[in-house]
């Protein structure tokens, strides 16, 4: 399974394989025709109500990816799909924010592993 975390700002590659934005909002300036995408995975994005609670605090990580876990249990048949995909080849999960270390594609990512290492695709 090899999956990848990058923003959505940075340029498309091949080795990028299938690219997922997992933002609830279209990346502020991305013109959508110019941007390489394959899929938007807003079912799996972090609630409204999460993502302006966090508002990328480093102190409410831990307990933001909790909490973002919960979301994601309830969306079992989009991360089914998202970890058959990954099997397939490399995904690309795309994310806006400016932190590159506490951001939800980043917890979306460990969130998977864990699945998938648990057997719980």
């Amino acid at each position: 399974m090899d999956i990848r975390v990058k923003r959505a700002y940075r340029a498309a590659r091949r080795s990028d394989g299938v690219r997922i934005l997992v933002d609830r909002l279209w990346p502020r300036g991305l013109s959508k025709d110019r941007f390489r995408l394959d899929q938007w995975a807003k079912d799996l994005a972090p609630s409204t109500e999460l993502r302006h609670w966090f508002n990328h605090d480093p102190a409410r990580w831990d307990e933001f990816r909790q909490r973002y876990a919960v979301e994601l249990d309830s969306q079992q048949q989009a991360v089914k799909a998202l970890l058959a995909c990954a099997i397939e080849g490399p995904v690309t999960l795309l994310y806006a924010a400016k932190d590159e270390e506490l951001n939800n594609a980043v917890a979306l990512k460990a969130y998977l592993e864990n699945h998938a290492m648990r057997g719980k695709p």
